[in-house]
């Protein structure tokens, strides 16, 4: 049955609409050399990456954090990793994004999918292609796999703050309706005051999460038992976005799922946090090394 719109409920919405937060308009272009425009977005995740690349080498110059306390790699061989990384986090995330939120445009219109200026990453896309980096990296260059798993975990927050901020300065990604002091309205999600959960997500799966994982990393031996820091951040960031995408607007190609509660970024983060606790399991079955050589092998490696 049909509810008659009542005064109050004319009011509550006039309250959403006008009690909010102007929306910084920041141009997503932050300068022009002649025809090349340099946006936010683009500096975004070159700023992620070079932090998380400085943290990484702190962790590798800390012997004492490694099983058998010797890192098991160096400076360089994890500068050569970024630039894999690099191209694992772009093109996994993008073509992620097509696939999981975008399918129907990109094949109605194919070069969509090299658009990326125009925003459009999927944190579960990219994470996908950073992986396969991974694997593929340490069966080339003879890493310990679990290990690089872990260092790129626990820096991965860093580039995930910045992209989630990348999408508030873009205006895309925006929050559902609401009327809390802090609502904005923002310039392509129409008069109505939202939630601006690129900000909620930036704090919780960036900023927290890395503090987080950092304390860890620094003041445990959770690096001595290895896929046990990337189980860490895999539920961390899962139980981070689920517990965010109450507060942000479903894309409106896919609404919600299942009855009208179910979003795709929480369908995502499920097998995520499965894998997250397979790996922590996994991880605390290994008996920990109590030397320097121990269970791996002269050059203080493990496999």
């Amino acid at each position: 049955m049909f509810r008659a719109i009542t005064g109050r409920d004319i009011l509550q919405t006039e309250a959403i609409m006008f009690a909010s937060l102007a929306f910084p308009a920041i141009d997503p272009v932050a300068f022009s050399i002649g025809p090349l425009s340099v946006r936010w977005y683009g500096i975004a995740y070159v700023a992620g990456i070079l932090i998380a690349w400085w943290m990484a080498n702190r962790m590798v110059d800390a012997d004492r954090l490694w099983p058998g306390n010797k890192a098991p790699m160096t400076r360089d061989v994890l500068g050569d990793f970024v630039i894999w990384a690099t191209i694992g986090i772009v093109l996994g995330g993008r073509l992620g994004y097509v696939l999981f939120y975008d399918l129907d445009r990109t094949l109605a219109d194919p070069l969509n999918v090299v658009r990326i200026w125009n925003g459009g990453m999927s944190f579960h896309g990219g994470l996908a292609g950073t992986a396969l980096a991974m694997i593929l990296y340490a069966r080339k260059n003879a890493v310990p796999l679990w290990s690089l798993i872990d260092t790129v975990s626990s820096v991965a927050p860093m580039g995930i703050a910045f992209g989630r901020i990348a999408n508030f300065i873009n205006g895309e990604l925006w929050g559902r309706t609401s009327d809390v002091a802090w609502a904005m309205v923002f310039p392509t999600g129409g008069p109505m005051a939202r939630h601006p959960s690129q900000l909620y997500e930036a704090l919780l799966e960036g900023f927290l999460l890395f503090a987080a994982l950092q304390i860890i990393v620094w003041r445990s031996n959770v690096l001595k038992r290895p896929g046990l820091l990337a189980g860490l951040f895999a539920c961390g960031y899962a139980l981070a976005r689920i517990f965010s995408e109450p507060f942000r607007e479903p894309d409106a190609n896919i609404g919600f799922l299942a009855g009208g509660w179910l979003t795709m970024g929480m369908l995502l983060s499920l097998p995520l946090l499965l894998a997250g606790l397979w790996s922590i399991w996994r991880a605390l079955r290994q008996r920990e090394p109590e030397a320097a050589g121990g269970e791996t092998g002269g050059n203080g490696r493990q496999e």
